[in-house]
């Protein structure tokens, strides 16, 4: 009976969630106590564009508050590796640029759209023991965090399509010999696909 009973309870387990399941719910909740990185992803508005569209990618010129020595086109070039898994036509450029001169750059290049982008904010914090030397107080101890601003931008009209703030908070199981820019590409990933309706 005891048998009959433990296999009908494995069985009913079984049925109601499958292990990949299990895997992402374990992950949410570790980003929840903050054990991983974690983004968080505000969109102004729900709008999707076809996955053949031609999306122009650059950055804007702006330095990132608190993150001085980021490099001057990261940004762009995350989101070009991101959105190249699911978008055929993109293009990055090469430098950061202001908004008029990346515009222009995109209807050179026959683009659908501009992905103008903007490192607002990072904060790098000690994240692997060659760091620690030289170091006399704790005020530099935690995870990294950042913060881009995203503008689409459709470039025959020059009609805002959509903007995006992700804030990125690293986690403390994945912090060692990180960057704020290490956190970059995933949220920008999710984007992309919420851009294609892969994402609720």
């Amino acid at each position: 009976m005891r048998q009959l009973l433990l296999m009908m309870l494995t069985l009913t387990l079984a049925s109601c969630m499958q292990v990949g399941d299990l895997t992402v719910g374990a992950a949410d909740q570790m980003r929840d106590v903050r054990l991983l990185n974690h983004s968080k992803i505000k969109r102004a508005n729900n709008w999707r564009i076809q996955a053949d569209s031609h999306i122009y990618i650059s950055q804007g010129l702006f330095v990132p508050l608190g993150y001085a020595s980021a490099q001057s086109n990261i940004v762009a070039q995350e989101a070009f590796n991101a959105f190249v898994e699911y978008f055929p036509f993109v293009q990055c450029a090469s430098l950061a640029m202001g908004f008029d001169e990346a515009l222009q750059a995109a209807r050179s290049a026959g683009a659908d759209y501009l992905l103008y982008t903007r490192f607002a904010q990072g904060n790098d914090r000690i994240g692997n023991l060659d760091e620690v030397k030289g170091v006399k107080d704790g005020a530099r101890f935690g995870v990294d965090r950042s913060a881009i601003h995203l503008m689409l931008v459709e470039v025959g009209s020059g009609y805002l399509v959509d903007t995006v703030n992700i804030r990125n908070r690293g986690g403390l199981l994945s912090s060692y010999n990180n960057k704020p820019e290490d956190l970059i590409r995933p949220p920008l990933r999710d984007y992309a696909r919420r851009l294609l309706g892969l994402n609720p």
